[in-house]
């Protein structure tokens, strides 16, 4: 039976957590949104439509890399490994580890630590029905929260996988926490493999962003669709226009959400009202890009050794595989 094989933890729910968030990020003089949010039933689902967008470069050429390298990347793994994906999500492109992982080992335990339990549920069910020799463990949790508990519950050597791109969400002194925290629960044993979208054109990134469907921009507006329902606000998604622009200076794309009038939006639940001025953004989201060099330095500072580096043939994506 697949419900012998599949085992359900709920930790800390980043639901939780929404409310204190959006005070901190609307109160703010420069009013924010952490976009882990953008994670619901409708933001999984507008995600899976953007991973297939043309201008979306990311999904299908980590994917790519992963079809064409999970082999060598497993080869430079201890034997009778366990995986772990941080930020799991469909759990699609991991099933080329997991293909590389049953061709040397009988059995697979495979654990998938995501925020948002529909996107998990999803994910893990079809790879149960697929592969019976895998033993599935979904983590609901934040990183930090499914790592501590993946420091005592997932015996054996682990390769935990952070793939996406997802580490350029995360400003100088998250990525400082992140690699701190990995480096607290991981072994010797252990392996890292991290998926970093590389430094490029600026025209192609905002492109990635801002697609001509449009379906970008609902992603970035479902946030406030998502805030009405579970807040009681009343925002006017028609009054908000997305935008996503390359910084510079910042190596990073930006999100936003623009405020096309003055307007003033009640959030019941916490007994909240904020303004907006015309043109006045709530920034969603950051993207950073990196040179290879530049994340090559960033594992090692922080402990790391990089002990391969598997890219595509134009350069756009880079898998580092760090113990």
């Amino acid at each position: 039976m697949e419900n012998e094989r599949y085992s359900y933890i709920a930790l800390r729910n980043a639901e939780n957590t929404l409310a204190e968030d959006v005070r901190q990020g609307l109160t703010a003089s420069g009013k924010w949104l952490p976009c882990k949010y953008f994670y619901n039933r409708e933001g999984n689902a507008l995600f899976e439509q953007i991973s297939e967008l043309p201008e979306y470069y990311l999904t299908r050429t980590e994917t790519a890399i992963l079809k064409s390298h999970a082999a060598s990347i497993i080869e430079r793994c201890p034997s009778d490994l366990a995986l772990v994906e941080l930020g799991s999500g469909s759990s699609t492109k991991i099933r080329y580890l997991i293909d590389s992982c049953l061709t040397r080992q009988r059995a697979l335990t495979y654990y998938a630590v995501d925020i948002s339990p529909t996107g998990l549920e999803n994910g893990t069910r079809q790879l149960l029905h697929d592969y019976p020799c895998l033993q599935v463990v979904g983590v609901v949790a934040e990183f930090g929260d499914g790592l501590r508990y993946l420091a005592s519950g997932a015996s054996g050597p682990r390769l935990v996988a952070f793939l996406g791109s997802t580490i350029g969400n995360f400003t100088a002194k998250e990525i400082a926490g992140f690699f701190t925290m990995l480096r607290r629960h991981l072994h010797p044993t252990d392996r890292l493999l991290l998926g970093v979208d590389l430094i490029k054109d600026p025209a192609v990134l905002e492109a990635a962003y801002d697609d001509a469907q449009g379906i970008t921009a609902n992603f970035n507006l479902n946030i406030l669709v998502r805030l009405n329902r579970e807040l009681s606000a009343n925002f006017d998604p028609a009054a908000f226009r997305h935008r996503a622009v390359w910084n510079q200076e910042g190596g990073r794309i930006e999100m936003h959400l623009v405020s096309l009038r003055h307007q003033r939006v009640r959030i019941a639940d916490l007994d909240l009202d904020i303004e907006l001025r015309q043109g006045e953004t709530i920034h969603t989201e950051n993207c950073h890009k990196y040179s290879r060099e530049q994340m090559q330095s960033l594992l090692a500072d922080h402990g790391f050794q990089v002990l391969g580096c598997f890219s595509d043939p134009q350069d756009q994506f880079c898998l580092f595989l760090a113990s």
